[in-house]
């Protein structure tokens, strides 16, 4: 039998979004929730993912059987950690077809309909992957502490290492570190205080100051050019072996593209779809889960 109904799940860090579509691609459902990584809260993330997709099948008045008839998808933050993702796939569910991918996986299906290309996504993390038809090439993504680099987190952290430095005068102050320093009421110890809670994203808040003062402030050019740097080595990463596009997604991919190298920018394209129509899309495939390019290509872009 092949599925009357399709869901697809986009899980991210903060929010986690489910849209469920009929065969000929008509939305009938989307609903939206709290945060999915699969890896840092398995329990609380399965329990939102499965509350939204019941919650969809409600909103458009499914039978209870409709379960039985749906091919779903999810992509999840921290489905990169192969232990978590081998959980998440193993989590009972009633689904004719069900299949775990990460978050960055059905981006780039998304970004290129299924087609060869690639995504690097640099919002308060980082990560990348590219799609040749046979399988996905994944770089970063491995949280703050050791990975995201070019990450809104990592440029946030990095300013305020260098305004602490400004403010004990081992580096001249200029009008971005002393914007930094404010936050904290100019106190090294109040920034201490802080700094042991921060999350990535309260690291992330102060990149904005960063490119706010890009042009015109030494300090904030030479963290930027530090971050597209980093930014440079995994775009080099993903369009190494082929020759193939590459969009960038999150909160610093429009900021950031005009600091990059030109023959790197020649290869960014725009999204033409966003991760949820990723998901989606795999979901609609006949051979969810597998990824083998006869197939895969063969998903339709409704």
């Amino acid at each position: 039998m092949q599925p009357q109904y399709f869901i697809g799940v986009d899980g991210g860090g903060t929010r986690c979004r489910v849209k469920l579509t009929d065969q000929v691609g008509n939305q009938l459902a989307q609903c939206i929730g709290g945060p999915a990584n699969v890896y840092s809260n398995f329990e609380q993330t399965m329990q939102t993912v499965m509350q939204l997709i019941d919650q969809a099948l409600s909103e458009a008045k499914l039978p209870l059987t409709a379960v039985e008839q749906t091919s779903v998808v999810l992509g999840l933050a921290g489905a990169n950690v192969q232990s978590a993702r081998r959980k998440a796939q193993a989590y009972p569910q009633p689904f004719q077809n069900y299949r775990v991918y990460t978050d960055v996986e059905i981006a780039c299906i998304g970004a290129h309909l299924a087609q060869p290309g690639g995504v690097l996504i640099i919002g308060t993390g980082s990560q990348g992957a590219y799609w040749d038809t046979q399988q996905f090439h994944c770089v970063g993504g491995w949280g703050m502490t050791i990975s995201d680099q070019g990450s809104g987190a990592q440029l946030g952290l990095n300013a305020v290492r260098l305004a602490l430095q400004a403010q004990q005068n081992l580096l001249s102050q200029t009008l971005f570190t002393q914007q930094i320093m404010a936050k904290f009421s100019y106190s090294p110890e109040q920034l201490l205080k802080w700094s042991h809670q921060a999350t990535p994203a309260d690291w992330g808040q102060f990149a904005p100051i960063v490119f706010a003062h890009a042009d015109n402030d030494h300090h904030a050019c030479t963290l930027i050019r530090q971050t597209a740097q980093e930014i440079s080595v995994m775009l080099e990463y993903l369009t190494c072996k082929h020759d193939i596009p590459v969009a960038l997604m999150g909160g610093l991919a429009e900021p950031i593209l005009r600091w990059l190298p030109i023959a790197l920018q020649a290869k960014v394209v725009p999204p033409q779809t966003d991760a949820l129509s990723g998901a989606c899309l795999l979901a609609r495939s006949p051979i969810v889960g597998t990824r083998r390019a006869s197939q895969i290509g063969q998903i339709s872009t409704y």
